[in-house]
């Protein structure tokens, strides 16, 4: 008789039975992501039977991310929730939690949390926590060469104007008061100044991918997050900065027994992508941001970044710890411009527009306190404040 296959945690102990065929599945999300990594591995895996696949997943932790996510949205809402826990300098994913069991991490425009792309590209370039731009509430490019793809391609709009959802006037930010409030225009002055392509390239190497697999959109609104992402890319992209600048692929099979000979093996595939400094002066700048919201105090150094899409049609928290990197997206799939969060009842609260630092942010800081508890604690390397202190070469007049 042939023999059923299963799933077992990163502990070995037993998750539940594995055929493939995911709509039954206690774990949904899990069950397709497996499925999705066997056919990229050997598509004659999923014919096989009595397969013994042991995965990355930390069943407390999975726990802790649906409970989160069970908290502020409902199973029926027409809206989606997603978490991804990551480990930093392993990409070992830990958790893969949704609200709805149909859904597969749904792909949304990663809003406000592609901005630390554009930052560590620009400390990367040597600017300085200090440095920074006269800024106003709108911002066109001054022509089309403003920015140029990795093409050379000349892709302004100077017909186009981005506005801030905050208004503060006409003022000097830096990269440190740009970063805590998330500002639209400043990020626009920032990419403009570090080059579109720099700061695409930058993403790509920390772990960004289109959610298509295309390749990214090399767009002036680059660092406002117009590509379409899933949390697993969002999460492991933090990862990387979490790790000092140590890129991993993500990956959620451990091993794979058939019985019939050696197992095969999945170790993790890393390299140094980035200035382990660099990644240090981000993770000072996150911690910032984190520190200064209303979701501080997690149970451990922690740093993060909200996401509001444009138009609010989605909504993102991303952030990490020494030890776990996580993402949470929220949106509609059935489309965010038809369906954005204004005026939507989610989880059984209303909300007149959702952020990311409301029902992202709340999953994100439930979570995560949960998953840090009883674990050893670590801290983050401070930053350079000899080389990334003060300003060098965009200091206020």
């Amino acid at each position: 008789m042939a023999r059923t296959s299963v799933l077992l945690d990163v502990e070995g102990a037993v998750i539940e039975e594995f055929s493939g065929y995911c709509a039954d599945s206690g774990y949904p999300y899990l069950c397709r992501y497996v499925r999705e990594r066997l056919l990229a591995e050997d598509p004659r895996l999923l014919s096989r039977d009595g397969l013994t696949i042991q995965t990355t997943i930390d069943q407390r932790l999975q726990r802790a991310a649906q409970r989160a996510i069970d908290a502020y949205v409902h199973r029926d809402d027409p809206q989606v929730a997603t978490q991804v826990m990551i480990v930093p300098g392993e990409g070992a994913i830990r958790a893969l939690a949704t609200s709805r069991g149909a859904a597969d991490g749904a792909a949304f425009q990663q809003g406000t949390t592609a901005m630390p792309y554009t930052l560590t590209a620009a400390l990367a370039a040597g600017l300085r926590y200090g440095d920074g731009f006269l800024i106003s509430d709108e911002y066109r490019a001054q022509g089309s060469a403003t920015f140029r793809n990795c093409a050379g391609q000349a892709v302004g709009n100077p017909a186009y104007a981005i506005s801030n959802r905050e208004k503060g006037g006409e003022r000097f930010a830096t990269l440190r008061s740009g970063t805590q409030d998330a500002v639209n225009t400043f990020y626009m002055r920032l990419g403009e100044k570090v080059g579109l392509c720099e700061t695409v390239r930058m993403a790509e190497r920390l772990g960004l991918r289109h959610a298509e697999g295309t390749p990214l959109q090399e767009v002036e609104t680059f660092t406002l997050g117009v590509n379409e992402a899933d949390p697993v890319s969002v999460a492991n992209s933090y990862a990387s900065l979490a790790a000092r600048g140590r890129f991993c692929e993500p990956t959620v099979i451990m091993e794979i027994r058939d019985g019939s000979g050696a197992p095969r093996l999945f170790p993790p595939r890393c390299r140094q992508v980035l200035d382990p400094a660099v990644a240090d002066a981000v993770t000072g700048a996150l911690s910032d941001v984190l520190a200064k919201s209303t979701l501080k105090s997690v149970g451990r150094e922690a740093a993060g970044m909200p996401g509001t899409a444009d138009s609010f049609t989605a909504a993102w928290y991303a952030g990490y710890t020494p030890g776990l990197a996580s993402a949470v997206s929220l949106g509609d799939p059935r489309g965010g411009y038809p369906y954005p969060l204004i005026d939507v009842t989610i989880g059984g609260r209303h909300y007149p527009q959702v952020d990311g630092t409301s029902v992202p942010g709340l999953v994100w800081k439930e979570a995560m306190a949960e998953a840090v508890r009883g674990t050893q604690e670590t801290g983050f390397v401070r930053p350079d404040a000899k080389r990334f202190g003060a300003c060098r070469d965009a200091c206020p007049n």
